[in-house]
């Protein structure tokens, strides 16, 4: 196949291996979703080389390809009511796409697979609520797409864009130092691929492919005569994540990414220089305006005293290239600015006055005022005329469709194509439409809500006083009982389910209006002026333990507030304390920040305005008692009942079963282990890339092996409650839970099967360490329905199915990875950072949340077991802890202390294999539209011989 590179201008035609796009549709078919029926919009050009994952991946499936035209391509609501109409489920689009489409106006579309651009956290946030995102990034030397990952729910927390993924299959990247070796993990190194995708080189260009292709240094020849592949340099900068992704960094030559595309603004500067009365030329991509668009400015020398129009240079330049690549503005200079060793000075290079352009002419009308301000919005600019054209101001296509969009969200329907016809506020004010008023379906969080499954499942223990959990916060001196109070109103009344109570024998709650609760009877002051800072802990922890024990659900006291008082002029402290049926350990990264916003709006003088919450509780709860009849989960019953099992074939763990009467979080005693530094670094950042998994399948595969060393005779069929978050969207909903307070947390069990794992090789770094993670890996990605989320449906939600999975065995082990927490100065912990001296509202304490429950409450598992990763402080190396909860008179300390040192052993030993020679390697759910077996997939990726198993 031949590509002739359309972003550079140039004649580069790149010629691919075939396995290349074989490789492609393997890799990328899972992320698109294709398969009979299913409908995927090819937005790219046919041209572009993109359009290839398009059609090959979508028609090779059985798919549908929706085509867009060039019409719907350049305005936003005709390419809406088109992938509307198309049922279109599946997209591929450049991220500038998706920032001027309305989330509403596509709620179809499940699958939005990004790249070409930069993808920002901003804008990854406000549409992962409805869809999953997948973050891909690839040249076309490497066929189109190299890496991919969706991004994670997470991500608007921090401004840090969204990795672009791990290597598809069959593909390997490298992110190497100017000598080619491997950078640690979190350096900036060059990025390199390698595999069957990538290109033989450039036609008719030896020069340039001798520099770009290059020969790996990681691979040789299968006949050991060191003749092994080549890799292509990317020259884009990248670096490792601690979790085995991709970060992109940026570019390491002078190419640059406009709009998607990739451009040399050398060969814009051949074109300029080509007018006659240019005599010389600079073009770079500027972007003078905090988080907008880059835009390319070009500037000119006139030659020998010629006069220079720049908007005709712009007019010529237009003539000969792609329109992305016309600069947005040309700026006339006497001289080009130099440094000292006579080399132009990009960095002096003035930035082009839009403003200069603005006329005084101001607006007449409401409308033209709205226009004039989104003008000057859109383009960075102080203010704009009415009579102002918007591309001579410095606006482009995309800036356009970015126009239309802001538009509409201020009331007023304009269309791309109205803004380069019409061009000025005032043209645009004469055609523009008022949409009619609309009726969104209400989501009102206040009333009735009933108890989600991870309620239920907890029973009537959930609804005890004493089940919380709680935070410890740094706040400045003299905060006030008056702030205080008034900055958690403000909380109260923007979070509903903090103004909930329970309904006595009933798995209900019903959730007061706004001002329904009194934050004042709610907050407590401690008097500790004149204590030392451990006084003054110790002080927070005791208050955390007693307001705990003074919550009571049934009255609706879900919520109360300790200020522990070190005086005027020292920082104190603030426990917030919350009852576990309202908060989860997500809702904390919401509280935090909203509270300090709160009481820092109070302290200033100002009214508190909290963010709105996007889809309430209330919505959430009745959401998931309707699909927990929905025919789809209904039909998932056959594989959770098979995956369970008969309680007759059930090898249990202990000498007898958990007894609610006596084994209670009263008996539970916990042990802690710590896995050494360096095979920390490795697991969570190589072993995850090697075997393409997460670090939560690294635990649990070791987890597995452990307790089949200490119970054999249960190694054939170990049942694990593994918990996640929970937050999962639910079908086309469309749902906004990002800032939803709430206990969310999802439980569902896993099989494990480590029988006929050598344990002792496992231990020991040999092959059997690979092939133990790699059936675990495989067994997590078997259950029913894909997500986890039918089984607590069907067993709670359901009334006909829950008797039928009530009466499967339960799992004995429960498992919980916490994930990762900066670890402070002083060693506690936090998820939560802020920039205020002092460690004013930050999170303080021994962890990060703390809780409690009625030492009376009944346990759920045999064995809790945990993990969490620490981040040391100033880039140290971080702490993976593992942690064994059980009852005493079941396990004894010796029993538990096998197992942990077992399970630390066994994740020592997956460190050590993932640094030998062939470790890794993908399992068959990789290639789920190929019907692999294990020992398929290692003849296809290694010679024979390599393959790891038993």
């Amino acid at each position: 196949m031949i590509y002739t590179s359309g972003s550079t201008g140039r004649p580069k035609g790149v010629a691919v291996a075939h396995g290349g796009v074989a490789n492609l549709v393997a890799a990328m078919g899972p992320v698109l979703g294709v398969g009979e029926g299913v409908s995927v919009l090819q937005f790219a050009s046919f041209s572009f080389d993109a359009a290839v994952l398009d059609v090959a991946v979508t028609l090779s499936g059985g798919g549908t390809l929706a085509i867009a035209s060039a019409a719907e391509r350049a305005e936003p609501s005709a390419l809406a009511a088109m992938i509307e109409s198309a049922g279109v489920t599946t997209a591929s689009v450049v991220p500038s796409l998706l920032g001027v489409l309305d989330p509403a106006s596509v709620p179809g579309v499940r699958n939005w697979v990004l790249g070409a651009e930069l993808l920002t956290a901003d804008l990854a946030s406000r549409w992962m609520p409805q869809a999953r995102l997948w973050n891909t990034y690839g040249p076309t030397e490497a066929t189109v797409m190299a890496t991919a990952g969706p991004v994670d729910a997470t991500t608007g927390s921090t401004d840090e864009p969204p990795p672009i993924g791990r290597p598809l299959g069959n593909v390997r990247t490298y992110v190497l130092d100017g000598f080619l070796h491997p950078v640690p993990v979190g350096a900036t190194g060059e990025l390199y691929v390698a595999g069957p995708g990538v290109a033989r080189g450039y036609v008719g260009r030896s020069d340039l492919t001798a520099e770009r292709f290059v020969a790996c240094p990681f691979t040789e020849g299968q006949d050991g005569s060191g003749r092994g592949e080549r890799m292509y340099r990317t020259g884009d900068l990248a670096r490792w994540t601690d979790d085995g992704q991709l970060s992109f960094v940026g570019r390491a030559d002078d190419q640059v990414k406009v709009r998607g595309f990739r451009v040399e603004p050398g060969e814009v500067e051949s074109v300029l220089a080509g007018h006659e009365a240019v005599g010389q030329v600079v073009v770079v991509a500027r972007q003078d305006v905090p988080g907008g668009e880059k835009r390319l400015v070009g500037y000119v020398v006139p030659d020998g005293g010629r006069e220079v129009d720049a908007g005709a240079l712009r007019v010529y330049v237009a003539g000969r290239l792609p329109e992305y690549m016309v600069p947005a503005a040309v700026v006339v200079l006497d001289g080009l600015p130099l440094t000292v060793n006579g080399k132009v000075d990009r960095s002096a290079l003035p930035a082009p006055d839009f403003a200069g352009r603005v006329t005084g002419r101001e607006p007449r009308t409401e409308t033209e005022r709205v226009l004039c301000g989104l003008f000057a919005e859109v383009l960075g600019l102080e203010r704009v005329g009415v009579g102002d054209g918007f591309f001579e101001l410095g606006g482009d296509s995309i800036s356009s469709m970015q126009l239309a969009s802001r538009a509409r969200r201020a009331g007023l329907v304009i269309t791309p194509r109205q803004v380069f016809e019409e061009k000025t506020p005032e043209g645009l004010a004469a055609v523009v439409q008022v949409p009619e008023a609309a009726c969104p379906e209400a989501d009102v969080g206040v009333g009735d809500v009933p108890w989600t499954p991870v309620m239920r499942a907890s029973g009537e223990r959930a609804a005890r006083p004493g089940f919380a959990q709680w935070v410890v916060l740094g706040v400045p001196g003299g905060l006030g009982l008056d702030v205080l109070v008034a900055g958690l109103a403000a909380v109260l009344d923007t979070h509903d389910m903090l103004r909930a109570r329970t309904v006595p024998g009933e798995a209900r709650f019903v959730v007061g209006e706004r001002g329904s609760v009194d934050a004042a009877s709610s907050v407590t002051r401690v008097d500790a002026v004149g204590a030392g800072p451990a006084a003054v802990r110790r002080l927070a922890a005791g208050a955390a333990r007693d307001a705990a024990a003074r919550l009571d659900p049934v009255s609706g006291a879900m919520v109360r507030a300790v200020w522990v008082d070190a005086g005027h002029d020292r920082p104190g402290q603030l426990v917030l304390v919350a009852h576990h049926l309202v908060v989860d350990g997500v809702s904390w990264r919401v509280l935090v920040p909203d509270l300090r916003a709160a009481c820092e709006a109070v302290a200033g003088g100002r009214v508190p305005e909290l963010d709105p919450v996007g889809t309430s509780f209330r919505r959430w709860a009745e959401s998931l008692a309707a699909e927990a009849v929905d025919e789809g989960r209904v039909a998932e019953l056959d594989g959770w009942l098979g995956l369970l099992g008969e309680a007759s074939a059930r090898v249990p763990l202990a000498r007898r079963g958990l007894d609610s009467r006596i084994d209670t979080v009263g008996t539970l005693r916990q042990q802690s282990w710590v896995v050494p530094p360096k095979q920390t670094e490795t697991l969570l950042g190589r072993t995850p890339t090697a075997f393409h998994c997460g670090v939560e399948d690294v635990l649990l595969a070791a987890l597995a092996g452990a307790v089949a060393h200490w119970r054999p005779e249960a190694a054939a069929g170990l049942l694990i409650d593994v918990e996640g978050h929970g937050r999962e969207p639910l079908g086309d909903s469309g749902m906004d839970l990002s800032r939803t307070v709430g206990w969310f947390a999802a439980t569902h069990p896993v099989r494990l099967d480590a029988s006929g794992i050598d344990l002792v090789e496992a231990r020991a770094g040999g092959p059997a360490a690979g092939a133990l993670l790699k059936a675990v890996k495989e067994q997590l990605r078997a259950v029913p329905g894909g997500d986890g989320l039918g089984y607590e449906l069907l067993r709670h939600l359901n009334p006909e199915t829950a008797p039928v999975l009530r009466a499967r065995p339960a799992p004995e082990i429960g498992f919980n990875y916490m994930g990762r927490f900066a670890r402070h100065t002083d060693g506690s912990a936090s998820d939560v950072s802020a920039s205020s001296a002092g460690g004013a509202w930050q999170l303080q304490g021994e962890t990060a949340i703390g809780g409690s429950a009625d030492p009376d409450t009944p346990l759920c598992h045999l064995l809790a077991a945990g993990a969490m990763v620490q981040d040391a402080p100033g880039g140290g190396r971080p702490e993976l802890t593992v942690t064994l909860g059980r009852p005493a008179h079941l396990v004894t300390d010796d029993e538990a202390e096998e197992l942990g040192r077992t399970w630390v052993e066994l994740l020592c030993g997956l460190a050590a294999h993932t640094d030998a020679p062939a470790s890794g390697g993908h399992t068959p759910s990789d290639f789920p539209l190929l019907d692999l077996a294990q020992d398929e997939v290692d003849e296809f990726e290694g010679p024979p011989g390599q393959a790891e198993g038993p």
